[in-house]
């Protein structure tokens, strides 16, 4: 087998405070932030899904003392003490507001990540499919890809306006779904392709799947990697990170 999944239970739980210090839109609903402070030094996130709480300051509240938003930490200095994320931003989102409205150099505080799913070894494919919630440990997982690998990404957005730069090894498909800019629609156009995928269309080997978004991808995810694929449930990562209200 070359490749397998396991549990880091070792983490950071203590909190890291830090200054948001750069603001940039890369589509017209999805935000790369910089958090910067000499807490971040030694920050490190071993696992392409994991999460860290950011605790936001809300009124008289300190960095420590806010409520707080699970994100997945897309890269970082832990020498120079910065660590960057990326968000999507929504109406009534409490990180999103913060993450547009506050001032540069404004404080808070970053826990975690309190655990890592680590990739040991190299999947002879890669299927990883999500919405934009999905796209930061999807950068994280194509980074990780060799320049030989061979497999398929699947990232649904509104439209072409919302798709973003992400190159792909040349034996990796990068599909792009297009949902529509309706309310209502989230992720139902993902499910949709994911229906869609046979047991044909499976790669050769051990494979390595990653579903992940709105949590009606979920059981899309699962029929398509552990039922029409046989997948390994080991061998796959199949989560809901956001629940449609």
């Amino acid at each position: 087998m070359p490749f397998t999944l396991t549990r880091a239970a070792a983490g950071q739980a203590f909190r890291r405070t830090a200054r948001l210090t750069e603001r940039t839109w890369l589509t017209p609903n999805y935000l790369r932030l910089r958090l910067t402070g000499a807490q971040l030094r030694g920050f490190t996130s071993a696992g392409a899904d994991d999460h860290i709480r950011l605790f936001l300051p809300l009124g008289s509240d300190g960095p420590h003392d806010g409520p707080s938003r699970e994100l997945t930490p897309l890269a970082w200095d832990s020498a120079a003490g910065w660590l960057d994320l990326e968000l999507v931003v929504h109406a009534g989102g409490l990180a999103s507001e913060w993450a547009v409205g506050a001032p540069l150099a404004s404080p808070v505080a970053v826990g975690g990540p309190r655990g890592s799913t680590l990739l040991d070894g190299v999947p002879d494919a890669w299927f990883l499919a999500g919405d934009e919630t999905a796209i930061p440990a999807i950068r994280r997982f194509v980074t990780a890809m060799p320049a030989t690998a061979l497999g398929r990404v699947l990232i649904e957005v509104p439209d072409q306006d919302h798709e973003i730069d992400l190159a792909t090894p040349p034996g990796v498909r990068l599909d792009w779904i297009h949902r529509g800019a309706g309310p209502g629609h989230e992720t139902r156009a993902l499910v949709t392709a994911l229906d869609a995928i046979d047991a044909g269309q499976r790669p050769a080997g051990a494979v390595f799947g990653f579903v992940a978004g709105e949590q009606s991808v979920v059981p899309a995810g699962r029929a398509l990697l552990h039922d029409r694929w046989a997948l390994p449930a080991e061998q796959t990562i199949v989560k809901g990170y956001w629940k449609r209200s």
